[in-house]
């Protein structure tokens, strides 16, 4: 169990890193114009921004894409879903943002999972709630900017590991493959990391 205390320290921590970042920071503000349903800026955007605070790297480094997940049970058909993805692309391109933005919607995950994985996948309820199948237990924080300025931080393994820079897999789903990828890719980026081997 996460210490109390130290996730509080570490949730502050976060934020302060987040509404510094020149990337990560604007990439909140304009997702919250958006307005997707229960909407989560996750993943790499997130710990990696963390990662390039605590070694020195400037912002965006290593960042291939913004996660901007979503979850929109009403109509889980792929059209609805791809004009998200075009929209916020285009808003992306006039902000001149330079990460590109990676958009999907949770509600429908569990109809291409297996397909592209070849693992079974359970329906999720929330965007929250995907956090928990990640590949890594690192992978899993979202944050979202509400329309009152504070930060939603959805951790649900905590942020101990993405602070002292450790990658853990999630054994959740059987995700090796893409735990291992994305493995090697942070250690070659972030030497400094402490990769944990896939169980």
């Amino acid at each position: 169990m996460p210490n109390p205390e130290q996730e509080a320290f570490y949730l502050s921590r976060l934020e302060a890193i987040l509404r510094t970042d020149t990337e990560i920071w604007p990439s909140l503000k304009l997702a919250r114009a958006l307005a997707l349903p229960d909407w989560l800026i996750a993943s790499g955007a997130i710990y990696q921004t963390v990662w390039n605070a605590l070694t020195g790297k400037p912002a965006g480094y290593g960042l291939k894409d913004i996660d901007l997940i979503y979850f929109d049970g009403t109509d889980v058909s792929w059209e609805v879903e791809d004009k998200a993805i075009k929209r916020v692309a285009e808003a992306f391109a006039a902000a001149e943002i330079s990460t590109p933005v990676e958009t999907r919607n949770q509600a429908r995950v569990h109809l291409w999972f297996e397909q592209r994985f070849g693992a079974p996948y359970e329906a999720l309820s929330s965007s929250a709630e995907s956090l928990t199948r990640y590949a890594s237990t690192t992978h899993a924080v979202g944050v979202r900017l509400e329309r009152d300025g504070r930060m939603t931080i959805e951790a649900p393994f905590g942020l101990t590991d993405v602070f002292n820079l450790v990658l853990r897999p999630n054994p959740h789903l059987d995700n090796k493959g893409t735990y291992d990828e994305k493995a090697a890719r942070c250690a070659e980026l972030w030497p400094q990391v402490q990769v944990i081997p896939w169980l």
